[in-house]
């Protein structure tokens, strides 16, 4: 699905007008690279994918100028809850959800971990790493889960490189598993970016614990609370605690060139961003931009 492009580089779409729809607007305001929700986030039910969906949303991908598209899963989904009733319907909804993705041809599916509620952390990500195999055996295709790196708010697990290393590690699925990295996520959890040194030993842990092969997609958002403080808040790229020299790194970071980076800042000012993160063509721009 990966055309060849000099940067990967886009935001969340919504899919409420039609799933070809998200990518005529991520086109539109400068995207080569778009995630979406296959279905309502907020909701277990979902339409069903028709033929023509499918075929229509490949139609539009393949004569844009979109490179990479990726999905999100919904946000009800605790594969590492305690509660065997929750673990029953999100490994269920999770089947779904990667074969929407199949239908689609979308290549990766992140998901937030799981939440331990009032088990202890340990536990929980053996629970996640056992309802993990059993959704990838009942989803027969090739769309691979990516975990995303989490702040570690309230009772999320994966907010340390060594959760998520430890999920692979145990699964039987390692294969068709891999890393959704978020930049305000790892930071309000601890991991700094904010300098070269900082990033550097940030990549490195990142490297020694889950090994950069395993990265697939990074989320850029900055974060509106403090280094460690384990909130989960997004900014706007370069108005918030992590501060637009990370961002510079980033992005000019020749080992992610081919990687898809995905805005989840708020809309208003989405396009303005966009603009700015990439090289501009107007001198008058220059000022203003991120790399």
């Amino acid at each position: 699905m990966i055309k060849e492009q000099k940067l990967l580089l886009g935001a969340h779409m919504s899919i409420a007008e039609g799933f070809e729809k998200a990518i005529e607007y991520g086109e539109s305001i400068g995207c080569t690279a778009i995630q979406i929700f296959t279905k309502n986030n907020r909701r277990w039910n979902a339409k069903k994918i028709t033929k023509e969906d499918s075929q229509k949303f490949k139609i539009a991908l393949k004569n844009s100028s979109i490179k990479f598209i990726v999905a999100h899963a919904s946000y009800l989904i605790n594969i590492g809850s305690p509660k065997k009733e929750t673990q029953k319907k999100s490994v269920d909804a999770l089947v779904k959800e990667l074969n929407r993705c199949e239908k689609l041809g979308i290549p990766y599916l992140v998901i937030h971990p799981g939440s331990c509620l009032k088990t202890n952390e340990q536990e929980c990500l053996d629970i996640i790493t056992q309802n993990l195999d059993i959704a990838l055996e009942k989803a027969h295709g090739k769309t691979m889960i990516l975990l995303e790196t989490m702040a570690g708010q309230g009772s999320s697990t994966c907010y340390t490189f060594e959760h998520i290393a430890y999920i692979i590690k145990k699964s039987k699925k390692k294969k068709r598993l891999g890393v959704c990295f978020d930049t305000c996520h790892v930071f309000a959890a601890g991991y700094d970016l904010r300098d070269k040194k900082s990033y550097v030993d940030t990549w490195k842990k990142f490297e020694k614990t889950i090994g950069i092969r395993k990265l697939k997609v990074i989320h850029i958002n900055d974060s509106k609370k403090e280094l460690g403080s384990r909130v989960d808040r997004h900014e706007h790229i370069g108005k918030g605690k992590l501060g637009s020299q990370a961002f510079k790194l980033l992005l000019t970071d020749k080992r992610f060139s081919n990687i898809p980076k995905i805005l989840e800042t708020p809309k208003e000012t989405l396009e303005e961003e966009i603009r700015v993160m990439l090289i501009p063509k107007d001198p008058q721009d220059a000022k203003n931009a991120i790399v």
